[in-house]
């Protein structure tokens, strides 16, 4: 089993910034590629940012500039740093790891942009 807990969410203002932590833990014993994805509210969820085990980046049109992804291999972290925060990058972050044909998913972090 592989969990997937999400922190750093939180309101802030517009053109703010905030930084997302995504632990995981479990039976990992290999590559993994781990990845962002936003969800507002009756839109489908969708990729903000990726990271593959070799550290190659893809990042949506909206978040490519504005937001960093990044991660600590030895410990399974992934971090999203996220600049010039705006209203529509508000949503529900969800974290997620493809391991050894398997796809994991976080609970979710709420990102409020609002002044």
């Amino acid at each position: 089993q592989v969990q997937l807990v999400e922190s750093g969410g939180g309101l802030v203002q517009p053109g703010g910034s905030l930084r997302l932590s995504c632990a995981a833990s479990g039976n990992i014993y290999g590559p993994v590629a781990m990845g962002w994805y936003r969800q507002a509210p009756g839109k489908e969820r969708e990729l903000v940012a990726a990271i593959t085990s070799r550290n190659i980046t893809n990042y949506s049109d909206s978040a490519r500039g504005r937001f960093a992804i990044s991660r600590d291999g030895d410990k399974n972290m992934v971090y999203l740093q996220m600049s010039s925060l705006q209203p529509d990058d508000a949503g529900v972050y969800y974290c997620r790891l493809a391991y050894g044909g398997g796809d994991y998913w976080g609970q979710g972090t709420q990102v409020t942009v609002s002044s």
